[in-house]
């Protein structure tokens, strides 16, 4: 072969060799597309939507707590938290705050409606924020349970978690701080002093607090890079349903008064009726809706139990410390299974003052033989004037004075004249010691009152 061609061919074969890695570093720039696309579509992606929603309360974060474990023992590859909310208690907003800030898996917060207060206080702890048309955030201003502003530490104290919260996630905490904070003036905003900033979705995209506006999940999804995703929604149990109602603040002490109101119509009526009934399963309506909120444990179930234990011992021993101490510890219990000690203590409080108008009106209206309460007890009894005479019959006693020996609560021992006599009152607490004179005998039964 003629050398010229040899080198001719030598040089084929260089450029083919020079070649190839160019054709293999194209191909490869083609595919790399075709991956980030699959990858960006959302296949083989887990999605969770959670539901925040109604009231901000302790029952709210014990679901949240739940849902977002069931998430993270999935795998799930994003979490959305659906925000429809208008606030709600600081402190479990704050702990909810916590929850999302630890959490590892990337977050969104998708405002359909409103996120106000506490709510917006939440949003701000996600990574991202997306916003329905028409939907609201802000208006973050500490309010009390009475309608009334906050004192200054707890604004101080919550405008500054404001902050926290938006400066956590890159956000200018300007915006925060003029949700909770009306003497900051944003009048390009609608806000000025003298109002909360309360954030429409054009705002919210302007200041950065929202990556965009959309009308539908799949709209949230496209934007998330997530189509395709599979989604679990994460709904509330019946169980959890009830706990966040009667964890409410406004049904507590509706059920503790319900429960001081039965057991103390209970008291004024034979045997163990309807009253005390509706009683006993207010207070187990109570004790369960924080149970499965996560707020008692079985320090308070236990503590209950003894008090009750202690109260019904009362009725076989006399003294009054056992009954005492049975009160006692089931007000206990009532605060170790609260979350807030001031409005637990409300709470007892307003049940304590119904109780005692209810002891008073039954005593009025049962001893005066009068109106609807009457029928409560019998009324009927057995006089020695209507025929009633007992083999025994001791009106020889009327109009004697002793002194009760024993609590007359209502029953007890006097002394008369040497003699120890079983008695009862005509309802009233008698101290020992106290004296005392028999005003009527039926049958073996000896009235005496406080002379």
């Amino acid at each position: 072969m003629d050398k010229k061609v040899v080198i001719i061919l030598s040089k084929k074969n260089n450029m083919i060799l020079f070649t190839i890695p160019f054709v293999i570093l194209f191909l490869f720039l083609l595919i790399i597309p075709s991956f980030t696309k699959a990858n960006q579509s959302g296949e083989n992606q887990l999605v969770y939507f959670i539901p925040i929603e109604n009231e901000v309360e302790r029952g709210l974060e014990a679901f949240l707590i739940r849902a977002t474990d069931q998430a993270i023992e999935d795998g799930a590859n994003h979490i959305v938290f659906e925000i429809d909310t208008p606030g709600g208690r600081v402190d479990s907003a704050g702990q909810i705050g916590k929850l999302l800030q630890g959490l590892e898996i990337p977050t969104t917060a998708y405002i359909v409606n409103q996120a106000l207060s506490a709510g917006s206080y939440i949003a701000l702890h996600s990574d991202t924020i997306y916003m329905r048309p028409n939907a609201t955030m802000g208006a973050s201003g500490v309010i009390t349970g009475d309608g009334n502003a906050a004192d200054k530490k707890a604004q101080s104290a919550w405008i500054a978690a404001m902050k926290s919260a938006a400066e956590a996630n890159g956000r200018d905490p300007i915006y925060a701080e003029a949700m909770a904070d009306d003497s900051i003036d944003l009048p390009e905003l609608n806000a000025p002093k003298g109002e909360f900033l309360t954030l429409t979705p054009n705002n919210a995209m302007e200041v950065g607090y929202s990556e965009g506006i959309v009308n539908n999940r799949t709209e949230l999804l496209g934007k998330l890079h997530l189509n395709g995703a599979t989604i679990v929604e994460v709904e509330t149990s019946i169980a959890e349903e009830v706990a966040r109602f009667i964890t409410s603040p406004i049904v507590i002490p509706i059920l503790l008064s319900v429960a001081s109101l039965g057991l103390i119509v209970e008291l004024y009526s034979p045997g163990f009726g309807v009253p005390g009934t509706m009683g006993l399963i207010a207070l187990v309506l109570f004790f369960y809706g924080h149970i499965i909120a996560g707020l008692a444990g079985m320090e308070a179930i236990i503590l209950l139990l003894i008090g009750i234990i202690l109260i019904i011992s009362e009725f076989f021993v006399a003294g009054g410390i056992l009954g005492i101490l049975g009160v006692g510890a089931i007000i206990g219990s009532l605060f170790l299974a609260g979350y807030d000690v001031m409005h637990m203590s409300m709470s007892i409080s307003i049940a304590f003052i119904i109780a005692i108008i209810a002891s008073v009106i039954l005593f009025k209206r049962i001893g005066s033989g009068k109106g609807i309460f009457s029928k409560l007890i019998l009324q009927d009894r057995t006089t020695t004037d209507l025929g009633y005479v007992t083999v025994d019959d001791r009106q020889e006693l009327i109009g004697k004075e002793g002194i009760a020996v024993t609590p007359l609560r209502p029953a007890g021992t006097a002394l008369f004249d040497q003699e120890r006599v079983d008695v009862v009152t005509e309802g009233d607490y008698i101290q020992k010691g106290e004296e005392v004179v028999i005003v009527y005998v039926e049958s073996m039964k000896v009235v005496v009152r406080k002379r």
